[in-house]
């Protein structure tokens, strides 16, 4: 056997155990469940900063909130695949690869994140098309319920992307294994290119309708991509490094939310 093969074997068998590796799990909020938009998010995407909200816009933004409870429903898949961090780059600087794909993640940042972990699970979640047109028809109609309904769907794709983490963990923990926090494409230097080979390592195109524009975007806009480290034992949590900080962002120079004295992450 070549040492490639031997390589590749003993990476496979140090992630067996991990339901999630069987191939792709699709998601769907459980009607029992509620998923239900964090009103306290929502108004953080509007920039709210502990101003007083009065009753009428108070009504209005729980008007909108519940119409995309009622009306949108989120979907997703998830699937894990084994971790190499042997690899390198063309420049010769480590790089991520996740076996059997063509995911390679590139930067320090995502280097440091899953350069311990024996597999990574890949989440992609949207809200469909159909949140794009509803959208579009209020930003010709009605300017403030657009913001509202734009504030209130980022926050609800988040809600549905924390529910499927809560899927990755509980697979995790059921196989004696430790999740990172969730790492997406644009934190710190990992390039949002790589959301192309992780959109078509899904093959979330055909199973939630989700493609990426030719600028490396998610289309729908409503849609989130996201990596979370799987590492060996229980107590293995933060071995990947620190959570997020405005510290690794390209953006913290021009970020609305610091204006507004909050963080995306918070």
């Amino acid at each position: 056997m070549a040492d490639t093969d031997r390589t590749d074997a003993a990476r496979a068998q140090k992630a067996a155990g991990l339901s999630l590796l069987a191939g792709p799990v699709l998601y769907r909020p459980d009607a029992a469940g509620e998923l239900r938009i964090d009103r306290a998010e929502m108004l953080r995407y509007l920039g709210h900063a502990g101003q007083k909200v009065d009753g009428e816009l108070s009504e209005r933004i729980e008007g909108i909130a519940r119409e995309i409870e009622q009306t949108v429903d989120p979907h997703g898949v998830i699937q894990a695949f084994p971790v190499d961090a042997t690899g390198v780059d063309e420049v010769g600087m480590p790089c991520i690869h996740l076996t059997g794909t063509t995911i390679e993640l590139r930067g320090r940042d995502i280097f440091r994140h899953l350069k311990d972990a024996s597999a990574c699970a890949v989440v992609a979640c949207t809200l469909g098309m159909g949140t794009e047109r509803r959208l579009r028809l209020l930003s010709g109609q009605r300017p403030l319920d657009a913001a509202l309904y734009d504030a209130a769907a980022s926050a609800y794709v988040e809600s549905a992307v924390d529910a499927m983490e809560h899927i990755v963990r509980r697979e995790a923990a059921a196989a004696g294994r430790a999740c990172t926090w969730r790492f997406s494409c644009g934190y710190g230097d990992c390039p949002l290119a790589a959301q192309d080979a992780i959109v078509a390592s899904l093959n979330a195109g055909r199973l939630i309708g989700l493609t990426t524009t030719p600028t490396h975007l998610l289309l729908p806009s409503k849609s989130v991509t996201a990596l979370i480290g799987i590492i060996d034992g229980t107590d293995a949590t933060e071995r990947s490094g620190e959570r997020p900080s405005c510290a690794i962002c390209n953006l913290r120079g021009d970020c609305a939310f610091r204006a507004h004295g909050t963080t995306c992450y918070a």
